[in-house]
């Protein structure tokens, strides 16, 4: 389901910050990749060898805790079952929490998204993440030529990011009023800087495109304008022949510049359908939709109004902004059976923690404390699944989810039926 991607997506972005932010007071925190068919009895045996190898670290602290690093390691292998279809990713190390003596073993065990290739054992003071972060970039990219008879732009859209390339303009006399002779010859004039100016455009289309074209990353190139300047574009041999085979299609726009990109995505939606840039704003859409109607539609916005929703069964559809920054907090007490959840923003965690030492529970005054965390998008995508709710997490980097964000703090929802009639 797109929605299990969309929360699997994030929990991994999400566990790499965790693992980038980790450091180890040495050379002892353990980073291990095993590829896909890799036999779980030789990353064993390799281990073991390390084991035995790690008793000549000169710091006996360091080899303390390499050597129980490998052994927590062994240990999750016993658990993995061959054949391993993707491979696995462990991460394991003592990390100091403040001071000396706050180490604590921590341990990650990540199925990667796609499969892995190479084996690595690496023993450091960070965790090995580079090759997370190979697997988070987009390997997709569509081409994008905006133009007309004065000016260019040549783009790529990757993902949900718009990058704009090159920007041309041509030089090209506009209209003219000369009769005769003198009109036939401008006409020539600038029927051959238009055709000048197309062939620069077609180089610096080459330029850009056919190395991605190369890498098997490009999926197709889209060209837009007014006028019909595109359609001579595309018909001539302006582009190179292995990029001109894979032109998706042309479309009429009003603009050349970064507005006629949006413009062109959006008359594109039929042959982006799987591009996340599309299924993210036609979400989004659907809820600016049901909000504009006089009585608010299906639309629901707010922490409290969302959740209350989402808890009866009322959503559709989820959308959360992936800045969202907030934890679900449990709360309990030292003495009774006394609990309280809330949901707060990740840095008003320290000062929760004070304000509790200074309380005591409503029920027998005794001492309360933090049970549990929990990222508060893990927790939603759990009510998710329990009322069959499609989940949508957004960026900030999109138009539509930066409205998200910043218009309605990163919460909305789009409703099976309204609430309070």
């Amino acid at each position: 389901m797109e929605e299990d991607k969309s929360k699997e997506l994030y929990m991994f972005k999400k566990t790499l910050q965790e693992l980038k932010s980790k450091k180890g007071k040495g050379t002892e925190l353990i980073s291990l990749y095993i590829p896909a068919g890799r036999r779980i009895s030789d990353v064993t045996q390799y281990l073991r060898e390390e084991l035995s190898q790690s008793s000549n670290i000169k710091s006996k602290s360091t080899r303390k805790n390499v050597q129980s690093a490998i052994e927590v390691i062994l240990q999750r292998l016993k658990l993995l079952k061959d054949p391993l279809e993707k491979g696995v990713i462990i991460f394991a190390g003592m990390v100091p929490r403040s001071g000396p003596g706050t180490e604590k073993m921590e341990t990650y065990v990540l199925i990667p998204p796609e499969p892995i290739k190479t084996f690595i054992y690496r023993c450091d003071s960070q965790f090995y993440t580079e090759p997370l972060e190979e697997f988070l970039e987009e390997k997709d990219t569509y081409g994008v030529i905006l133009i007309d008879r004065s000016e260019a732009t040549i783009a790529t859209v990757k993902g949900k990011n718009i990058q704009i390339h090159k920007r041309l303009t041509s030089g090209v006399p506009g209209k003219f009023k000369a009769g005769g002779q003198s009109a036939r010859r401008l006409e020539r004039l600038i029927d051959d800087a238009a055709h000048q100016f197309m062939v620069r455009v077609g180089e610096h289309a080459t330029e850009v495109f056919l190395p991605l074209l190369e890498k098997k990353q490009l999926r197709g190139i889209l060209v837009g304008g007014p006028g019909n300047t595109k359609n001579e574009f595309v018909e001539g041999d302006y582009l190179h022949h292995e990029l001109k085979k894979i032109v998706l299609d042309t479309f009429d726009l009003c603009y050349t510049e970064e507005f006629g990109i949006r413009e062109l995505l959006s008359k594109a939606e039929h042959l982006l359908k799987d591009l996340e840039l599309m299924k993210e704003r036609e979400v989004v859409q659907r809820f600016f939709k049901e909000l504009i109607k006089e009585d608010g539609g299906l639309a629901a916005y707010g922490e409290k109004e969302v959740l209350e929703a989402l808890i009866m069964g009322a959503v559709d559809t989820l959308i959360v902004s992936e800045d969202i920054n907030m934890v679900r907090v449990k709360i309990k007490c030292n003495n009774c059976e006394y609990t309280e959840e809330l949901n707060i923003k990740k840095d008003e965690l320290p000062k929760l923690e004070e304000a509790l030492k200074e309380k005591t529970c409503p029920q027998c005054e005794g001492a309360l404390v933090i049970e549990e965390t929990k990222d508060f998008i893990e927790y939603l995508s759990e009510l998710c699944e329990m009322s069959g709710t499609k989940l949508c997490i957004v960026s900030r980097e999109t138009e539509e989810g930066a409205q998200i964000s910043k218009a309605f703090k990163g919460l909305a929802a789009i409703l099976r039926f309204k609430l309070h009639q």
